[in-house]
């Protein structure tokens, strides 16, 4: 089993800067293209319908103003195998 992430954005400190789309290899994050922030920039927004993010955190080391938090499920098989250790 594949590990499963998501990913939590601060709209409100996001620029728009693009860098977390261009990082992400599942092609997940967008830019909204609805709504601006309260500095006036288009944030990103996860667009994840199928679940496809592993939470690999590409878009987070991308990021130059720290907008994302990455939250990664590890496969319960690996967990055990932690537990046990």
């Amino acid at each position: 089993m594949a590990a499963k992430g998501r990913i939590e954005i601060n709209e409100e400190r996001c620029k728009g800067c693009t860098l977390c789309a261009l990082a992400c290899p599942q092609t997940i994050i967008e830019m909204a293209t609805d709504r601006v922030n309260a500095k006036g920039y288009y944030p990103a927004l996860l667009v994840d319908p199928d679940v496809k993010c592993t939470g690999c955190a590409l878009c987070a080391v991308a990021c130059p103003d720290v907008c994302i938090t990455v939250y990664r499920q590890v496969p319960s098989k690996t967990r055990r195998a932690e537990a046990a250790v």
